[in-house]
């Protein structure tokens, strides 16, 4: 989603002073996302449906500026504190890390894109800023909405949106945070790219020969209505997948057959929400859930987590991790009546509940004209 206008007030317009007017901003909007199915076998040659979760977003604005600027955020970035008492508080629930080291990467990582790939750039300096209201360790990708974000607004600025393929794109958001030690996989940068609803498939002859995985979007009303549930204090979402990572590179038989149950969880998903089977798609949530705690083990998932989903289970609800934790989707398979129950229980239990938004696909032509399988 992008805003791209002038900011043409009485004050800033100079009708009614000297102020001369100030050059047109850009504004582009990336979402929260949610994995559905398939989760975490992207990074295994895997497949997975994920979808653009509109209850949460990240927005980054880049103005025109005498200067290069990466402007630091008031709260995610604060570095004035009223007390140490206060510094060890903000340290403890948000960590130390804002957004403005994410905008530098991506700048970095789209800068070198462009002079391997021979796009000339203009000339020009911007000043980056950014906000977002994505909850932190909460699996639903906040770092790299703003990542999205800001690789939006920079297509935009230089006008090579049209040079830089939409395939490519959650590659690029992927290095800027690999660049920061982030641990994650292809398919929130490519939900967050696309928007809507994605099935992926990471298979490795298409990884190998391309680089990046087969994306086909799916129309949005094949879901059924989901719900959102999570935690205030969640656990580190960036720390899971490292374990079970070593062993499928070490071939442990165990996990490499787990992960490729849970990779064809994606491809029956995508056949049950194209007949709308959503018993089957119940059943298909809360397998994926099962098959990555054997995995996983109960310690690396972390009790709070667990505990979402088995407060969830309790009415009959089926759920799984959004991504590596910190938030739950859930599905109501017997309709309101059910749902109500499950809002009950999981306010009761102090998590915080909500109609999952789903958010269309925000493809523009431009960007269409970019896809190798439009």
């Amino acid at each position: 989603m992008a805003i791209d206008r002038s900011l043409s007030s009485d004050a800033a317009d100079g009708r009614y002073g000297s102020a001369p007017p100030r050059p047109p901003f850009i504004e582009h909007v990336a979402y929260a996302r949610v994995g559905l199915l398939g989760n975490p076998s992207d990074v295994y040659f895997g497949r997975t449906i994920s979808f653009s979760l509109g209850n949460f977003s990240a927005s980054v604005r880049l103005q025109p500026s005498d200067d290069l600027v990466i402007q630091p955020h008031p709260v995610h970035d604060l570095v004035r504190f009223d007390s140490i008492d206060h510094l060890v508080n903000r340290l403890q629930n948000e960590g130390y890390y804002g957004g403005v080291r994410l905008l530098m990467s991506i700048c970095k990582v789209f800068y070198k894109y462009c002079i391997d790939n021979k796009i000339d750039l203009k000339a020009g300096n911007f000043t980056l800023s950014y906000d977002t209201n994505i909850p932190r360790q909460t699996g639903l990708s906040g770092s790299s909405a703003i990542v999205c974000a800001a690789l939006s607004c920079l297509l935009d600025f230089y006008k090579v949106r049209h040079l830089v393929k939409v395939e490519v794109r959650p590659n690029l958001i992927l290095s800027a945070e690999m660049e920061l030690g982030i641990v994650a996989g292809l398919q929130d940068r490519v939900a967050q790219v696309y928007g809507g609803l994605v099935y992926m498939d990471f298979c490795k002859e298409h990884m190998d020969s391309q680089g990046y995985g087969v994306y086909s979007p799916m129309d949005i009303s094949v879901l059924p209505p989901l719900h959102l549930i999570y935690a205030e204090n969640p656990s580190d979402s960036g720390k899971v997948h490292s374990t079970v990572r070593k062993r499928w590179l070490d071939g442990d038989m165990f996990i490499i057959l787990s992960m490729e149950e849970v990779a064809k969880i994606a491809l029956e998903g995508r056949r049950a929400l194209l007949e709308k089977d959503y018993t089957k798609l119940a059943e298909l949530m809360n397998r994926n859930f099962d098959l990555r705690r054997s995995m996983f083990g109960d310690d690396a998932l972390g009790s709070l987590n667990i505990k979402m989903v088995e407060v969830a289970r309790s009415v009959g609800a089926a759920s799984k991790f959004t991504g590596s934790g910190g938030a739950v989707i859930a599905f109501c398979p017997n309709g309101p009546s059910q749902a109500e129950q499950l809002e009950n229980v999981c306010r009761e239990a102090g998590f915080v509940v909500q109609p999952a938004i789903v958010v269309p696909s925000f493809l523009n032509e431009e960007d269409l004209k970019t896809l190798s399988h439009s």
